[in-house]
């Protein structure tokens, strides 16, 4: 099992025991913000409020390399069903360096996201929630 799957299967996670399990050079990819975000303090204290503001379960993990794990978690938030699917990839100390999830449904991603924010908009600057004007891609799809 994980070590990431069996903390938060522990339950009640603290920043500072999920900071233990990560990489100096972390990254987290989500489609509830706009950017990757880095930094082990930062992403422990992310990761150990989105477990407390979820309830469900793991239901499927794989191996699929030396360094890549695949797991399936489903659940609920404001009693919505929300899956997350997750590739989490190990360093060769066996501490994460990198995490890319994939959530669904839209509209339970959007609860998500909407429970997180208050505290992570704390954290986190304006550009991770949305596109800034500056942005090329903006940019190129605002001049017509």
């Amino acid at each position: 099992m994980h070590p990431l799957r069996a903390l938060r299967e522990r339950g009640n996670n603290t920043p500072h025991e999920v900071s233990a399990l990560l990489s100096d050079d972390i990254e987290f990819h989500t489609p509830i913000l706009t950017k990757v975000v880095t930094g082990r303090e930062l992403i422990g204290r992310i990761w150990a409020l989105s477990s407390n503001l979820r309830s469900g379960r793991y239901v499927r993990e794989d191996k699929l390399d030396e360094r890549t794990t695949f797991l399936q978690w489903q659940g609920q938030i404001d009693g919505r069903d929300l899956e997350i699917l997750e590739l989490i990839e190990d360093d060769d100390r066996g501490l994460i360096r990198k995490r890319v999830a994939a959530y669904r449904p839209l509209p339970a991603v959007e609860l998500f996201r909407t429970a997180m924010y208050p505290s992570v908009k704390e954290w986190l600057g304006p550009e991770y929630f949305s596109y800034m004007p500056e942005d090329e891609a903006t940019l190129a799809r605002t001049k017509s």
